[in-house]
């Protein structure tokens, strides 16, 4: 017989004396009116880089949706499935977020394995190869860039997909009319999962820069 994981649920009753118990009001609150979170953060799945905890952000705060290697995929209504177009859909049309943040972070497992141009797909499906086929153009001028290290073309790509997925976005009718009206702004961020660094990219460049530096 399976047996639900002990440690999800020593994790829950912790939740619930803990914080639940702190925040009771708002979150009975959240349920009675919903949600009205102004940002949206489009995240990597990385169990490292979860955003709520990188921005110290309480219950309704953030619509968050993750994904391998925190990327927006271009505008596509082929009537196929797309869970973070669908995501994107919902936060600027329902919620009416007035913000949208593509945040990536050091050390991603999805941008190592885009810049490793001979890996065997994982499976017959070959999903994350064929997802991360996204950066593909990107990720073949840095590969063959033999004055950056393994390290340096690493981070490079992290920082390029990041200003790749700020682009797809704009792809999207409802982002772009928002953006223009000045309804919607778009931010890039990369977190350093070793040193804990958030580096925020400027909207008119593309570099990144830690605040205040």
């Amino acid at each position: 017989m399976q047996r639900f994981p002990d440690y999800l649920l020593k994790g829950y009753n912790n939740f619930m004396s803990g914080r639940f118990n702190e925040q009771q009001q708002r979150y009975k609150a959240l349920a009675e009116t919903g949600q009205q979170p102004k940002t949206m953060v489009i995240a990597c799945c990385d169990s490292r880089a979860a955003p709520e905890t990188i921005f110290d952000s309480g219950p309704g705060e953030l619509f968050v949706v993750r994904n391998v290697a925190n990327m927006m995929p271009p505008y596509e209504p082929d009537g196929q499935y797309h869970s973070t177009s669908a995501a994107l859909e919902f936060a600027v049309q329902v919620l009416k977020v007035s913000d949208i943040v593509v945040m990536g972070h050091g050390r991603c497992g999805g941008i190592k394995a885009a810049l490793d141009l001979d890996a065997e797909p994982l499976s017959p499906g070959d999903f994350i190869g064929r997802w991360m086929n996204l950066l593909k153009p990107a990720a073949e001028q840095i590969h063959n860039n033999e004055l950056m290290t393994a390290a340096e073309r690493q981070r490079a790509l992290e920082r390029v997909s990041i200003r790749n997925s700020i682009a797809n976005l704009r792809t999207f009718p409802c982002v772009k009319i928002l953006e223009q009206r000045g309804k919607l702004q778009l931010h890039g961020a990369w977190f350093d999962i070793s040193t804990g660094e958030l580096w925020v990219m400027d909207g008119k460049t593309g570099d990144f820069a830690r605040p205040g530096m």
